[in-house]
């Protein structure tokens, strides 16, 4: 079912994600460091929310949602930290993760639609407000 693949799709890049931005956390420097390690934090902790929300919505609709490192880092599409990244690239990666969890998102949103699954477009729905708020914030702050 696609609706699952997509599912699943999600459930693994949020848990890349989630240790990608807990790298960033540990390892930004420089004259924005105070800023950002705040806001990588606050990233993880929302990424952490949100994967357990679609983790047990995907159950609570028959699924069975990855939940290995190994097995997340098979499905996903966003990519680990390599823990050499400079500032600048660090938000940079952050904001194209976001944007393709916000491309994710929308085809999730798509397929519950028409899976006539309003709740999981719903959960979709808000996720996609969330990172838009937040990638015109990072576009902002790298002055794009």
């Amino acid at each position: 079912m696609i609706q699952h693949e997509q599912l699943n799709k999600l459930v693994a890049n949020l848990t890349v994600l989630y240790t990608k931005l807990h790298s960033f956390h540990w390892y930004v420097k420089g004259s924005s460091f105070y800023t950002l390690h705040e806001v990588f934090e606050k990233y993880y902790d929302h990424v952490t929310e949100t994967l357990d929300e679609v983790a047990e919505r995907f159950l609570a609709i028959g699924g069975r949602p990855v939940s290995t490192l190994k097995g997340a880092l098979e499905i996903a599409t966003i990519k680990e930290a390599t823990e050499k990244e400079t500032t600048v690239e660090m938000v940079a990666a952050v904001l194209a993760d976001f944007e393709l969890l916000i491309a994710d998102a929308s085809a999730l949103i798509e397929v519950s639609e028409d899976a006539n699954d309003q709740g999981t477009a719903d959960l979709a729905l808000g996720l996609k407000t969330e990172l838009e708020k937040n990638v015109w914030m990072l576009k902002a702050y790298l002055d794009r």
